[in-house]
């Protein structure tokens, strides 16, 4: 989030007001980076670290034995630790709105397509290497060539091909946010139209299980859009301040949310292979979005640590490489007799190694290289069609098209 953050008004006793009334002259003024946003996803995205290492019992041949047995009361905690991925997508909507806004259609391709995937493209050769090859591989599944270059578009899940690392279906789900919101983007990013894109997704979300059309449902994404909505509306309110309509947003999507935590439970209990609290789940889920308002409205602006913003950084590479290449050297460690505790210090550092050198000395460079690629001027993308390139006459075929047709 290297994007330079634009003002909301203070609170104050105008707060609750028409944005469109506030000042122009409020825009030019800079606040400081809101780096407690990197703060909050590193957390969403150590949560995710947990429930996978620690939270998930159906995977003993991991740890040789299911977690809820050898760590008990850590287990307690982090086989509620899936709900980071509902925290990353609240986050995610507030970003993309904020890094995009007065960005052009091109622009925010670009950016998109520099944020994703140059990480990502890394993270897919080193899972696979580590799946195909490596003697503690949890699922030695051995992906074909033709596995890991379709995994390389990132659409693997439409295309029905299996991720190389399970944990990246959420992948599909940033896409199909980024697609719809590209819509709003090309016609233009306003304060009404934010809102009215919202509004409208909000109800085809509610309506597309009951229309039963796969194709609605697939991008209507009834069970996260809530999460993406509330992110969205909590930027207007940290780019216009606060009003009673943006909070009204905000409040409808949890109650919406609330409600398609009663399916997301299901789903995960078949990994933690227990039941789960809803009560749990949907008091984390209020908390996320008391937070992430808070951040909104200023209450977190005092904090400017400058390492979390290098954490910021390795939440992506962490996120991508942390589940199968994780669960590799927990194998590798416990074959060696290693206690739970060093097992799993000591691969959390491995891997936040891995993604600090990933971040830096391929996501960093390859990234810099493919947005000039895509900056170009020969990718523009014109409303006419391009001069016809002049061709070399050919002798040879003026001569046979002066002869006629072959008898």
């Amino acid at each position: 989030m290297s994007t330079v953050l634009q003002p909301h008004p203070a609170p104050d006793s105008n707060a609750l007001s028409d944005p469109a009334s506030a000042p122009a002259a409020q825009g030019r003024v800079r606040r400081p980076r809101l780096r407690a946003l990197d703060g909050l996803r590193l957390v969403a995205a150590l949560m995710v670290v947990a429930f996978h290492w620690t939270g998930v019992n159906r995977m003993p041949e991991v740890w040789d034995g299911i977690p809820q047995k050898l760590m008990p009361e850590l287990h307690r905690f982090t086989a509620y630790g899936f709900l980071g991925v509902e925290l990353f997508f609240l986050i995610s909507g507030f970003v993309i709105c904020m890094s995009c806004w007065g960005k052009t259609p091109r622009q925010y391709f670009t950016s998109r397509v520099v944020r994703l995937l140059p990480a990502y493209w890394v993270a897919i050769i080193l899972t696979a290497l580590v799946v195909n090859y490596a003697a503690t591989a949890r699922n030695r599944a051995h992906l074909t060539v033709s596995d890991v270059l379709t995994n390389l578009t990132m659409l693997q899940q439409p295309l029905g091909v299996s991720e190389v690392d399970p944990v990246y279906w959420t992948l599909w789900v940033e896409l199909r946010f980024y697609l719809l919101f590209a819509v709003v983007v090309a016609m233009g990013l306003t304060y009404r139209r934010v809102l009215v894109f919202c509004g409208i997704w909000m109800i085809v979300a509610v309506v597309a299980d009951k229309a039963d059309l796969e194709l609605l449902e697939m991008f209507a994404m009834p069970e996260y859009a809530p999460y993406f909505i509330a992110g969205v509306a909590m930027f207007l309110i940290y780019r216009f301040g606060v009003n009673w309509l943006l909070l009204g947003v905000v409040g409808f999507s949890w109650l919406v949310a609330q409600n398609k935590l009663l399916g997301t439970r299901g789903s995960y209990e078949y990994s933690t292979m227990h039941s789960l609290s809803w009560t749990v789940m949907a008091g984390f889920s209020l908390l996320a979005f008391g937070v992430v308002l808070a951040v909104a409205m200023g209450a977190f602006d005092r904090i400017q640590w400058k390492w979390l913003t290098v954490a910021g950084a390795l939440t992506y590479p962490v996120y991508l490489l942390h589940q199968e290449i994780g669960f590799a050297l927990i194998r590798w460690a416990r074959d060696h007799g290693m206690g739970v505790g060093v097992t799993l210090l000591g691969t959390l550092a491995v891997v936040l190694l891995l993604s600090w050198i990933v971040h830096r000395y391929a996501e960093r460079p390859l990234s810099a290289l493919m947005k000039r690629m895509l900056d170009a001027p020969g990718l523009v993308l014109h409303k006419a069609d391009p001069p016809v390139r002049p061709r070399a006459a050919n002798p040879e075929r003026k001569t046979m098209d002066t002869a006629g047709p072959a008898r």
